[in-house]
């Protein structure tokens, strides 16, 4: 005995859409009014009118279909053709300095991160917390008597039990106390020399001091040196 499936299926035995999952388009349109007309009652025809006016919206239909497919196609080329203009212009970055805002680090199989942020105000203390991207904390690391400005912090890529993490990418989480106890927010800026540019998922990513930024993250451009001179603290 033979399976009957509940589910509607085609000629292929494959499930067809049915209810709010179908959409029909200016082929299925034209279907409908032809088999209309193939089962229309020959004592009671169609009239002219309303068979022009159908013919009406069915070039109505088309005109807008076509309207829609140009506007998609031509969404795609400015898509791809800015994707090509931002590679080109990211890989004329290289050995320039640039300033950043970013959200975290990528970690490899041997870099050691460094973690640039901005303090408004001296710090007796700031604690990183990083994370990875399903919010679970990997690490937390301290740096003492930071001073005002841009500082530098080397994560060397360990977990708290000093294993080293797996490959990816971390979120950073940065606080700050000063020495009257007063909780301050440091500002995850990066600074620093593009060393190579990444191309991931056709997006072009600059790398600055093992951290891989967005080309839309980049907030200043710099000769060399213009942003690198500034004297840093740095904990390893």
């Amino acid at each position: 005995m033979g399976f009957i499936s509940p589910i509607a299926t085609d000629s292929q035995g494959n499930p067809k859409a049915t209810g709010s999952m179908q959409s029909l388009g200016k082929d299925d349109f034209l279907q409908l009014l032809v088999t209309k007309l193939e089962h229309q009652d020959p004592l009671n025809p169609m009239e002219d009118e309303d068979f022009i006016a159908q013919l009406a919206q069915f070039s109505s239909l088309e005109q807008m279909y076509n309207i829609a497919e140009g506007i998609n196609s031509s969404n795609q080329w400015d898509f791809l053709q800015m994707q090509s203009i931002n590679n080109v212009m990211a890989s004329g970055l290289i050995g320039r300095d640039v300033k950043a805002e970013y959200s975290g680090v990528y970690v490899d199989a041997s870099n050691s991160p460094q973690i640039t942020y901005t303090l408004p105000t001296a710090a007796e203390q700031v604690q990183f917390v990083i994370t990875d991207e399903m919010g679970t904390p990997v690490a937390t690391l301290y740096q003492d008597s930071v001073s005002q400005g841009v500082n530098t912090f080397t994560w060397d890529g360990t977990d708290d039990q000093g294993n080293r993490v797996d490959e990816g990418f971390y979120v950073i989480e940065a606080t700050a106390l000063t020495e009257a106890g007063t909780a301050i927010e440091p500002s995850l800026s990066l600074v620093g020399t593009v060393e190579a540019v990444v191309y991931r998922d056709g997006s072009a990513y600059l790398r600055v001091g093992g951290t891989e930024v967005p080309l839309g993250d980049i907030t200043a451009i710099g000769q060399a040196g213009t942003y690198t001179q500034v004297t840093d603290n740095q904990d390893d």
